[in-house]
């Protein structure tokens, strides 16, 4: 390596200046985790290497082995982390080294506890491994060069993590990165040959790339009359851990501690996997996935452009990262890897969102995640609520993008209901249709701004006064999800909120008589208020489903629902006003004193009234609150 050469200072971004003083001086309770992290680092560079030369075999610059090495020198007191994978140009070293996406970083922070052992290992979930070397190293220099850029076309980058760092442009002859420590006094552990093993042991065994580190030569040895016993030998460089692909070992050989640490490599999460399927398929199609589901979920799961997906692997080269082809959206959680003897080795992203075994493979990895989670569920509820507390949101998006799937993922959701006094989401639709009343031949719901307004909904009240159980649905995804969710095992899903109310044979024939009977009888009462409120309401009918309240209004059968245009316009869906149905209570005092107040000023205050706070309990606002209590004052001084 020559002298550098055309040296810049650069500042740290801001997020970064934090981020390096934290590693510095707070995570030093479980400081192995840097070398976890520059290794997988460096793996990753290998594998990158190894795809990018399918289609130029130039950039191995006739050295195609791939390897990650630990150079240690106890005489200047550095651990380097070597690699001959894909290297960076200049340009890519600024922008590698010097800068965080601001939404990673601020999730960071908003993550840590003050336990260091666990704030450590959430460095590499947030794409934040490279810092970690500042936890050991009071000086970090990396040398890199991309695959099939020239020698001179070296960079330097260098920082001791005081909110600035250089970068100068060097001679290096050999390909990939280097990842140069200058350890603090107190870190010198770290140059301990066996330490470093017994980490590599640890963290690194599943890498498929050989971690090595150099072994020395034995000296001849002779015996008492000077007989060599044992040729001198030369050091070399020697494995340490096992570089062989986990998922393409037998189930039976893998122990659940490996397949744990394979899980937290992939995914840089420092907690174990909820559970995990282990799978090789043979005939018609042949490939090996090993599939995980996560205990908590990533901080950016709600981010639906957020590249997601499985590691590809072709005939057991790595191809690409992120292969979203193969994971629908609503799985996006799943973290694992795919290797496939089916797709061709230059495979693309392109070609994989219009090819036949794509889709297939799709299809399958999907099945296998629903059946690992339907296993879940039957066998451990705790875990499997768990896990629903975590990923319920994003499996609710499932029947509306999987419709092949559609009853099989209905299975899997959970819900809160009347049946419990609690907003805790437990209720599947197998325990609802169990517990459903007999001649009841319908599933019902409701959508609300939040459980307390859909617990409390006057919709509720006469399911209530029948002992019939309606499943409480609250948050912005359900609305979404019962558009798509039509029937469970041939029972329709029914709104409460929507048409009219027919409870079938859950109404006696006495019930049904005193209910025709107040329609004949109060339909005078009904003209009166639909002539006073005229445009402000599309219809006005008797209600059956109040018990304790006056009024409600309830959208028409094929119109949308108010948490609908709610979800619409928060999206910046522009939606056309909407007439809602006003229906009145018969058997309420407020009803049958309104039929008693002959038309004019009196009797339109009460009808708007009933409209208002109907709406008010329906929608949870009106659109001039001030006239409302206005209203309220002038018919409490009547």
């Amino acid at each position: 390596m020559t002298e550098a050469v055309h040296t810049e200072t650069h500042g740290f971004q801001t997020e970064v200046k934090q981020l390096l003083n934290l590693m510095a001086h707070s995570l030093y309770s479980n400081k192995e985790v840097f070398l976890r992290e520059l290794v997988s680092n460096a793996a990753d560079a290998a594998d990158k290497l190894r795809f990018k030369a399918l289609s130029n075999s130039d950039l191995y610059e006739n050295e195609g082995e791939l390897h990650v090495r630990l150079i240690l020198d106890k005489d200047n007191k550095t651990l380097t982390i070597s690699d001959n994978g894909i290297g960076m140009s200049r340009d890519e070293v600024i922008e590698h080294l010097g800068t965080i996406a601001k939404s990673g970083t601020k999730s960071f922070f908003g993550e840590l506890s003050g336990d260091q052992a666990k704030d450590s290992q959430l460095i590499g979930q947030f794409g934040v491994g490279f810092y970690s070397a500042f936890i050991v190293a009071d000086k970090v220099t990396v040398l890199s060069r991309a695959a099939g850029q020239p020698a001179d076309q070296g960079v330097q980058w260098e920082s001791d993590g005081d909110g600035s760092f250089t970068v100068a442009d060097i001679n290096k002859p050999g390909r990939g990165t280097d990842i140069i420590l200058h350890l603090r006094e107190a870190e010198q552990e770290f140059l301990d040959d066996w330490r470093l093993r017994s980490i590599i042991g640890k963290y690194s065994d599943h890498i498929s790339v050989a971690v090595e580190m150099w072994n020395e030569g034995e000296p001849e040895q002779t015996d008492e009359d000077g007989t060599v016993t044992s040729p001198a030998t030369d050091g070399e460089w020697g494995q340490v851990n096992k570089a062989t692909a986990l998922w393409t070992r037998a189930k039976g050989d893998i122990s659940d501690e490996e397949y744990q640490e394979f899980y937290k490599h992939i995914s840089h999460d420092y907690q174990d996997a909820l559970a995990w399927s282990h799978n090789k398929v043979e005939g018609n199609q042949e490939y090996t996935s090993l599939l995980y589901v996560p205990a908590k979920a990533p901080f950016d799961m709600y981010n639906r452009d957020q590249s997601h997906g499985l590691k590809l692997y072709v005939q057991r080269v790595f191809v690409m990262d992120d292969a979203e082809q193969f994971m629908p959206t609503y799985l996006r959680f799943v973290k694992g890897v795919l290797d496939s003897n089916d797709l061709p080795l230059n495979v693309s992203r392109e070609i994989l969102q219009d090819n036949k075994t794509t889709a297939q493979l799709r299809k399958a990895c999907s099945k296998r995640v629903l059946s690992m989670l339907e296993k879940m569920a039957k066998n451990d509820d705790e875990q499997y609520l768990g896990f629903w507390n975590e990923f319920g949101n994003v499996l609710k998006e499932g029947p509306a993008e999987d419709h092949g799937n559609r009853e099989q993922i209905a299975g899997l959701l959970r819900f809160a209901s009347t049946n419990n006094d609690s907003d805790a989401q437990t209720v599947s639709l197998e325990n609802y249709l169990e517990r459903m009343k007999e001649g009841q031949d319908k599933i019902y719901y409701i959508t609300a701004d939040s459980y307390a307004a859909a617990n409390h909904s006057p919709h509720l009240e006469i399911f209530r006064k029948k002992g019939i159980e309606v499943l409480l649905m609250w948050e912005r995804v359900d609305e979404w999800l019962m558009s798509h969710l039509n029937e469970f095992k041939d029972k329709q899903f029914v709104s409460v909120t929507k048409g009219e109310l027919d409870l079938g044979e859950l109404d006696d024939e006495e019930t049904k008589k005193a209910q025709a009977e107040a329609n004949e009888a109060l339909a005078p009462l009904l003209e009166r208020v639909k002539a006073s409120l005229g445009e402000d309401i599309k219809e006005v009918r008797l209600t059956h489903r109040l018990t304790n309240t006056p009024s409600c209004v309830v959208a028409d059968e094929h119109d949308m629902s108010t948490q609908m245009i709610k979800l619409m316009r928060s999206a910046g869906q522009p939606v056309p006003e909407q007439k809602y149905i006003l229906e009145l209570n018969p058997e309420h005092t407020l009803v049958k004193k309104l039929d008693t107040i002959a038309e004019g000023e009196q009797f339109n205050e009460w009808s708007q009234l009933l409209l208002e706070q109907a709406q008010l309990a329906e929608q949870g606002g009106l659109k001039d609150p001030a006239a409302f209590v206005a209203r309220i004052n002038r018919l409490l001084l009547v």
